[in-house]
């Protein structure tokens, strides 16, 4: 029955009487009108806010001075014993231990960063999607409820209100803005009740020169293990501190990664007619349960990469990503052997998070269709070894002087042509390599050699 109504007007409880307009309650009216008073943007952030942290439940509490103690000092201890095994100094300016809504309230700038673009092409395709019911309502195309049609004024020009943006259609963006921020919202909080830290997800969520652990997450990562809770601690800080002297002291890269997701997010597919079904099927009454919202603007909206140009996108965030995470793999197990005990079977543990579809990879999967492929961070982990083998940690950590010396997806494949020099020259002479990408000279005066088609 729910094909014969309009948007909004879904019979309730599966019966043929359609529900009245909006509820039919001055409260849920006025709740209705504040959620769509929203002007900032494709997504409602203040909404998806309340969703992330209404998700947590009674799961959260803030964090005590007992509890912030503890993390500074295993901040503390990651940074002298990092100093030892890469010649990135440390990053972090700041250590915090955060409580799981703290983590959300601080991260949320980054997600709006990283989503908006995203939500864009929601919104895009909800117009779409939903115009050609709207443009058939009073004629003929579909049958306007009897309440509805009451409340009409006499002679009132619908295709006026629904046209290009009027009245109707700019409702929809802002209903499209809810849908979005409720689903972007319910990710982010269940992404928050599982995390450790600010930089689990390999992405740099956090402020700019802060190391945070998350003491809840830390006491969930550990149970079961059977390892002391300070050993934890520890190698989590560890992964913290490693990732924060990364973005801290590579100056290209934050901005690198976060132009990959949008590059990703401006090729985006969306199914256009899946949106309008979800739009069609909705009623006021589930706008204002966000985990209805979430559940049907599902991940099967968006569509397989399939052009080039977003299989090539999708390629490029999928390598740097491997290759930080690699990277911060690589390090910390460097750090931890000869400290903590456990150091082995701390590092099975997270790859087995990876493995079982950790909180990075399902948070991508629910707002983008992105997975992280654990293959590749393995991968991307072996060849930083083999390259701290062949030329130290000075010569491993001089190729994050430029985003071009990086290794490529087929480097990965095959890390020992990198390591040998035989794909490209740049572990022979990285400064050199700097020098011919920003157009200078060679310090020897000498050829600058073929271009390497792979980068």
């Amino acid at each position: 029955m729910s094909g014969n109504f309009p948007f909004g007007f879904t019979p309730a409880g599966g019966g043929d009487e359609p529900r009245p307009p909006f509820g039919g309650g001055a409260p849920f009216f006025a709740e209705l009108e504040r959620l769509l008073s929203w002007h900032g943007g494709p997504v409602n952030w203040e909404l998806a806010r309340q969703v992330a942290v209404r998700s947590l439940g009674d799961t959260d509490s803030a964090v005590s001075t007992a509890q912030r103690e503890p993390v500074s000092e295993a901040i503390r201890i990651a940074d002298v014993w990092l100093d030892a095994v890469t010649s990135l100094p440390a990053g972090a300016t700041a250590a915090q231990a955060w409580s799981r809504q703290e983590w959300i309230e601080k991260t949320l700038p980054v997600w709006q960063t990283l989503c908006d673009p995203i939500a864009t092409k929601v919104a895009e395709a909800m117009r779409t999607g939903i115009s050609s019911g709207l443009n058939h309502l009073g004629g003929g195309g579909i049958e306007l409820p009897s309440e509805l049609r009451g409340a009409l004024p006499p002679g009132l020009d619908l295709s006026g209100l629904m046209a290009t943006g009027g009245p109707i259609m700019q409702m929809m963006d802002r209903v499209g803005g809810m849908l979005f921020g409720a689903q972007v919202g319910q990710a982010i909080g269940t992404l928050a009740a599982e995390v450790v830290s600010s930089t689990e997800v390999g992405l740099p969520l956090g402020p700019v020169g802060t190391a945070a652990l998350i003491p809840a997450g830390v006491v969930a990562f550990g149970q079961g293990l059977e390892i002391p809770e300070d050993e934890v601690r520890i190698y989590l800080a560890l992964r913290e501190a490693a990732s924060s002297r990364l973005f801290a002291h590579v100056p290209w890269l934050r901005a690198h990664v976060l132009g990959a997701v949008e590059e990703y997010a401006r090729g985006i597919a969306v199914d256009t007619e899946a949106v309008g079904r979800v739009m069609r099927m909705v009623d006021p009454t589930a706008l204002m349960n966000p985990e209805r919202l979430s559940e049907a603007l599902g991940e099967d909206v968006f569509s397989d990469a399939t052009t080039p140009e977003q299989k090539a996108a999708l390629a490029r965030l999928e390598l740097i990503l491997a290759l930080i995470e690699g990277w911060v793999d690589h390090v910390t197990d460097a750090a931890a052997t000869g400290h903590l005990p456990a150091a082995g079977k701390l590092r099975e543990m997270v790859r087995r998070r990876r493995a079982e579809g950790g909180p990075g990879e399902q948070t991508f999967a629910t707002l983008v269709g992105l997975s992280l492929r654990p293959r590749k961070l393995r991968e991307a982990a072996a060849l930083w070894e083999a390259v701290r083998e062949a030329r130290g940690h000075e010569g491993r950590d001089a190729l994050w002087a430029h985003p071009d010396l990086l290794p490529t997806a087929a480097d990965l494949a095959a890390p020992e042509a990198f390591v040998s020099g035989a794909s490209s020259s740049a572990l022979d002479d990285p400064i050199g390599e700097i020098e011919k990408l920003r157009g200078a000279p060679p310090a020897d005066g000498g050829s600058d050699g073929p271009d390497n088609p792979d980068r």
